[in-house]
């Protein structure tokens, strides 16, 4: 019998393991997905948002706890906890050092992310090196791992845990239990009955993009669940961003993400415009583009930039679309052409000429970096925000 067992093997899970190691105690690690595909949506994650009073080695100026909480508070919209929000933001103060030791390293933004170099340590490698230098940590200290092992039980004896139960009947004991086997946002059937149905009759959750793991079903939640445990939360709220539509189903990981939504507008299957690109700064705005793409008609956008937006923000995995005239993209896309011509020739007009500065925010309506030309070169995206067709993508509920 082990003193502990985690289920999950992404970020948190390992982090638990680790330090529970570190405390002394035996660990076992049960993760539901085949080695290679070990994580959870955690492979797929790119840098840490850091709380840090002066410049620290990747981070440059400082990014105070207050703004930090100021700018949770805003994305959430008020809806977040604060005692354990700032217990969050406190502890990336610090975090840093221990993943290091964990055989974790850090890297400075990459081109086309320059306007982050503030606030996010960037993993070098990506989720996928941060995951693996977890694992190869566990490894060196003794920690047991098993694959492919997905528990579908608990054994409890009043309200305390005895045993974990894989769909194989393996049972697996333990003096104590952590559980981190993420949400249940691969769960197609629970994400349309959290979301349910629109006023136009339809099922929103039937165009999600999950952009994260396959093996995030909730199985362990919804059991908790049964067993009485307290609920907290909206089972609608998420990290939902703006993927491109052409993305797979499961998987398609940070390149799908469409980042040039700020630098040009968005525009439903009407060919309208239905929010402000420019609110702030992307870094702090990206997480919201799913949700209101998810509102829109069939959950399907398209995010329209000019030539002069190539080249300052981080391309996806997908090229966009291209056309030499607002008529020829309409056209392409099958968007009225009229009705786009209009959208653009408005949004035109409420700009204001200027010296373009990514870092600075236009207090000028719309607030837009800067207008599209009517004529010239013109990408177009999919999938929650981008020169392309946009859904709604979710890696994990929050």
């Amino acid at each position: 019998m082990h003193d502990v067992i985690v289920i999950g093997g992404g970020n948190a899970a390992l982090c638990a393991a680790l330090t529970a190691k570190e405390s002394g105690a035996s660990v076992l690690v049960l993760e539901a997905a085949p080695k290679e595909w070990r994580g959870g949506n955690s492979q797929h994650t790119r840098n840490l948002r850091c709380m840090h009073d002066a410049p620290q080695d990747v981070l440059v100026d400082a990014y105070p706890e207050e703004e930090y909480w100021q700018d949770l508070l805003k994305v959430t919209a008020g809806k977040t906890n604060e005692h354990l929000a700032r217990l969050v933001i406190r502890s990336t103060a610090t975090c840093r050092d221990w993943m290091r030791k964990h055989g974790v390293n850090f890297q400075p933004p990459l081109s086309g992310a320059l306007h982050v170099a503030r606030t996010n340590a960037f993993f070098m490698g990506g989720g996928k090196a941060l995951i693996n230098a977890y694992y190869r940590s566990a490894q060196e200290l003794g920690i047991e791992i098993l694959y492919n092992t997905k528990i579908k039980d608990l054994k409890l004896n009043q309200g305390h845990f005895e045993a974990a139960i894989a769909e194989d009947g393996r049972v697996f004991k333990a003096k104590s239990c952590v559980l981190a086997a993420g949400g249940f946002e691969s769960n197609l059937e629970w994400l349309r009955e959290a979301w349910g149905q629109n006023e136009n009759g339809e099922w929103p959750a039937d165009n999600f993009i999950i952009r994260g793991t396959r093996f995030n079903q909730g199985n362990l939640l919804k059991f908790m669940i049964d067993q009485g445990a307290d609920i907290i939360g909206d089972p609608s709220q998420s990290h939902c961003v703006a993927v491109d539509a052409r993305a797979p189903l499961y998987d398609g990981g940070i390149c799908t993400r469409i980042d040039c939504v700020s630098l040009g507008i968005v525009v439903n299957n009407k060919a309208e415009r239905f929010y402000d690109e420019g609110e702030d700064f992307w870094p702090k705005r990206y997480a919201i583009w799913g949700r209101l793409v998810a509102k829109q008609p069939q959950q399907i956008a398209y995010s329209i930039i000019d030539s002069k937006a190539i080249g300052r923000f981080m391309p996806p995995v997908f090229a966009g679309v291209k056309a030499n005239s607002i008529q020829e993209l309409a056209e392409k896309i099958g968007l009225d052409a009229k009705t786009l011509c209009h959208t653009v020739e408005e949004f035109n007009q409420a700009c204001v000429q200027g010296t373009f500065n990514h870092t600075v925010l236009d207090a000028v309506p719309p607030k837009i970096l800067f207008p599209i030309k009517l004529i010239g070169p013109f990408l177009l995206t999919s999938h929650p925000s981008m020169p392309m067709p946009l859904n709604p993508a979710l890696p994990l509920p929050i």
